[in-house]
């Protein structure tokens, strides 16, 4: 072989392997890049509890708030019974009720008839003695029993003593002097009653009627 020819084949040579370079080039431009690997796959156990942590919460929420649905409802429909409901009879009387009740209680003289009233009666009470069995507490009554359909109004409340209201019950065939029968007596004189208001007032306050020398 001639140098010549030599020469010629190196050429050739060199040239091919050149563009076998520039087609593998060409071949990776074109080739997209390789997918991400895919995420690993998730435990069942963590996805089971996160779906049911969430169910959980779901359903506490949902039972939270109908429960306080509920309260809402039934708290509204108690309060509308109360405002809109002309006929509600409470079983104790209101506390206004009482305090006109008091009020309308014959006055015990020399006294202040805020501290001290006369019952139905004519027993001596103390007003800050109620519910007790004692001779000068006493209830705030029924005249008609409520059992019976009375109302716990004013025109159907009276100041009575304790003891009496206790024996009389609900019961409406007791004569008044049947009433006085069954009252509890007691001997109290003004120094007790001072006592007594000091011991619940602090101070001894007498009425318009005492009589006697007035500081002025």
């Amino acid at each position: 072989m001639s140098e010549t020819e030599t020469k010629v084949d190196e050429e050739m040579s060199s040239s091919s392997f050149a563009s076998i370079k520039d087609e593998r080039r060409r071949r990776r431009s074109r080739t997209p890049p390789p997918p991400p690997p895919p995420p690993p796959p998730s435990s069942p156990l963590r996805d089971r509890s996160k779906t049911t942590s969430s169910k959980l919460s779901r359903s506490s929420s949902a039972t939270s708030h109908s429960a306080s649905t509920t309260l809402i409802d039934t708290t509204s429909s108690q309060f509308e019974d109360l405002t809109l409901n002309p006929n509600y009879n409470p079983r104790s009387f209101p506390y206004t009720v009482k305090q006109r009740c008091w009020d309308k209680a014959d006055k015990v003289k020399g006294r202040d008839p805020e501290r001290w009233r006369r019952d139905a009666i004519g027993n001596i009470v103390f007003r800050k003695l109620v519910g007790c069995p004692g001779c000068l507490c006493h209830d705030y009554d029924h005249i008609l029993p409520y059992s019976k359909g009375g109302e716990s109004t004013l025109e159907n409340c009276q100041v009575l003593q304790a003891t009496v209201n206790r024996s009389k019950g609900n019961r409406t065939d007791m004569s008044k002097a049947e009433l006085i029968q069954r009252s509890r007596y007691c001997k109290v004189s003004d120094r007790d009653m001072d006592l007594l208001e000091i011991s619940a007032y602090g101070t001894v306050q007498r009425g318009p009627d005492s009589g006697g020398c007035r500081i002025q």
